[in-house]
Formats: C-alpha cells, sequence, structure tokens
C-alpha cells in the first residue's frame, strides 16, 4: 500500500512538472555544484524579477516529464544537483540571466535548454543569451523600415518641389 501511495506522489509531481514545463516558454537546465546558499537566492530572485522561476527538481522526475514533452535531449542532462529554470514571460529572459550569472559565478553550468520546442546545446543557449531582447530587436527593425521610406519621402519631396520650381520658371516666361 505505501509504494502505491509513493508512485502516485510521483506521479503527480511528473505531471505537474510536465504542465509547468508546456507552459514555459522556455526551460533551462543548469548545474548549480558549489554555489552558496546566499548566491542561489540572489539568482532565483533575478530570474523572478523577469518572470521566470527555477526548482530543484528529483532527476528521474524532471526526465520524465522532458520525455513526456518530447524533450529527450534534455534527458541526459538530468545527473547532479540540477536547477530546472522556466521562462513564463520572455522565452530569452533564463537564457540571459543564466549566462549573465555563469560569467561572474563560474561554478554553473548551462547544460541544455528548450525554446519554442526545439531542444538546444549549451553554446546555443550561450548565443541566444547574447541577442538583444525583445524590445532592442523591435527597435531595430523599426528604423531598418524607417530608413528606406524616410529616403523615399525625401526623393518625392525634392521631385515636387523641383516640379513646382520648374512650373514657376514656365509662368514667369
Amino acid at each position: 500500500m505505501a509504494n502505491q501511495s509513493i508512485i502516485e506522489l510521483k506521479e503527480q509531481e511528473v505531471k505537474k512538472i510536465t504542465e509547468k514545463m508546456s507552459n514555459a516558454k522556455s526551460v533551462v537546465v543548469a548545474e548549480y555544484r558549489g554555489l552558496t546558499v546566499e548566491k542561489i537566492q540572489q539568482l532565483r530572485r533575478q530570474l523572478r524579477e523577469e518572470g521566470c522561476e527555477m526548482l530543484v527538481i528529483k532527476n528521474n522526475i524532471s526526465k520524465r516529464a522532458a520525455v513526456n514533452l518530447g524533450y529527450e535531449g534534455l534527458v541526459g542532462d538530468f545527473k547532479g544537483p540540477n536547477g530546472v529554470v522556466f521562462a513564463f514571460e520572455d522565452s530569452v529572459a533564463a537564457a540571459k540571466i543564466l549566462h549573465n550569472f555563469a560569467k561572474k559565478n563560474k561554478t554553473i553550468v548551462i547544460k541544455s535548454g528548450v525554446l519554442d520546442g526545439e531542444v538546444y546545446t549549451p553554446d546555443q543557449i550561450k548565443e541566444i543569451a547574447s541577442l538583444p531582447n525583445k524590445e532592442v530587436l523591435l527597435t531595430m527593425l523599426a528604423t531598418q523600415l524607417y530608413g528606406p521610406l524616410r529616403e523615399l519621402s525625401m526623393g518625392l519631396y525634392l521631385l515636387t518641389d523641383a516640379e513646382k520650381t520648374e512650373e514657376k520658371s514656365e509662368e514667369s516666361n
């Protein structure tokens, strides 16, 4: 009887983590071995400020949740003391925060992650973390779109100005 209740509890935990993973915009697995409690709290605070959550989950439960969602690429990384970071608002927030935190704290190791349903390696996550945030990218896009429009409007203005000048010169003759 006791074993059955333990199995049911673990199944509920797997279901809960599977749901969390499926609702998250991204999931990043990082090993936190060697971090002090103070540093972990600091990391969690930074993550919360950006709409992320870090959980320490039993590796077996994490593996089962990842397999349930088809993220088999994560399974091999669930060894040792891992923190699983879920980003619910900005899909690159978790990767950025962990990458920046890892620069200052060499003991944290980013193992892998999932963004938009795709499994990424640590190098790919570092590359994603170096991308500008959404607002900056939208500003860059708007600037790129604005440039040709400005040139077009200037060209049209000069064209109409030239036509007006030509009409005035014809009228005076």
